[in-house]
């Protein structure tokens, strides 16, 4: 399966709690920090509803 890395560039302060806890599904607590995982439809679908605080790279 393919990988992907994801990266939050921008802060969750002042985003709705659901994005937030998306972020932190998705493994990231803080600007900078990358999370690879599986290009999978349900992770796809996380990063678009969080899209304008992460970068996705293919790993």
């Amino acid at each position: 399966m393919a990988k992907i890395k994801v990266t939050q560039v921008k802060s969750y302060i002042k985003r709705p709690e659901d994005q937030k806890r998306t972020l932190a599904a998705l493994g990231l607590h803080r600007i900078g920090q990358v999370a690879e995982h599986d290009d999978t439809p349900v992770i796809q679908g996380m990063i678009n509803k969080v899209k304008h605080l992460v970068t996705v790279q293919n790993a």
